[in-house]
C-alpha cells in the first residue's frame, strides 16, 4: 500500500487528478491549491465553477494552516471531526477562489483519504466521482467507464458501503447553522 500510496501522491504533486474512496463515496481529487488542477475537476465534471469544492485535511493541524479556525470552530471540529462533517471557515490565500471563496473541509476517517492528504501535506479536493447533479457513486465499474481515461489514477477499494453525503455547516453570527444535512 505505501508505494501505491507514493505514486498516488507523486501524480497529485504533479497536477494530476484522481479518484479515491472517502468515507462517504467515492470522489475526484487533486492538491486544491493547485488552480489548474481543480479546474480540470471542474471540467471533468461539467460543474458550475459557482459550485464550491470541499476538501479532506489530514488533521486540524493542516486545517490551521489552509485557514482561519475560531476557537468555537475548532470545538466543533474537535467534536465532529473525523467523519463525514465538513465545516466552512475562513481561507488563506493558498487556497484558489476558484476552489472555494471560503474553505470547506473535513477530516476523513477513511483511512486512504486521510494518509493521502497527510502524505502530499495539502487539502485534497474532495468532490464526488460524478458528473454534476449526478448521485454519490459508491461502485467503481460506472466510475471506471466514466472517468478511467480521463484521470490519473484510481484507487479501487470496491464497492463502498452506501452511506449519506457529508454534512455541511459554517458559523454564522456566533451559531453554527446545518446547510446541508
Amino acid at each position: 500500500m505505501q508505494k501505491q500510496l507514493n505514486s498516488i501522491v507523486k501524480i497529485l504533486k504533479g497536477g494530476g487528478v484522481i479518484v479515491y474512496p472517502t468515507e462517504t463515496a467515492y470522489a475526484l481529487g487533486c492538491d486544491i491549491t493547485n488552480k489548474k488542477a481543480v479546474g480540470r475537476i471542474y471540467r471533468l465534471k461539467k460543474r458550475s465553477k459557482t459550485k464550491s469544492l470541499t476538501a479532506i485535511v489530514a488533521d486540524l493541524k493542516m486545517a490551521k494552516k489552509f485557514s482561519r479556525i475560531s476557537k468555537f470552530e475548532e470545538k466543533i471540529i474537535k467534536k465532529h471531526m473525523p467523519g463525514p462533517f465538513t465545516l466552512i471557515v475562513k481561507k488563506k490565500k493558498a487556497i484558489p477562489d476558484l476552489a472555494n471563496k471560503d474553505f470547506a473541509f473535513r477530516i476523513s476517517s477513511n483511512k486512504i483519504a486521510k494518509e493521502l492528504s497527510r502524505a502530499l501535506k495539502k487539502p485534497i479536493a474532495s468532490t464526488s466521482a460524478n458528473l454534476s447533479g449526478s448521485g454519490a457513486e459508491y461502485n467503481i465499474k460506472p466510475i471506471i467507464k466514466e472517468f478511467g481515461t480521463k484521470v490519473d489514477a484510481i484507487i479501487d477499494s470496491g464497492n463502498l458501503p452506501k452511506k449519506k453525503v457529508s454534512t455541511i455547516a459554517k458559523v454564522i453570527e456566533g451559531k453554527l447553522v446545518i446547510l446541508r444535512k
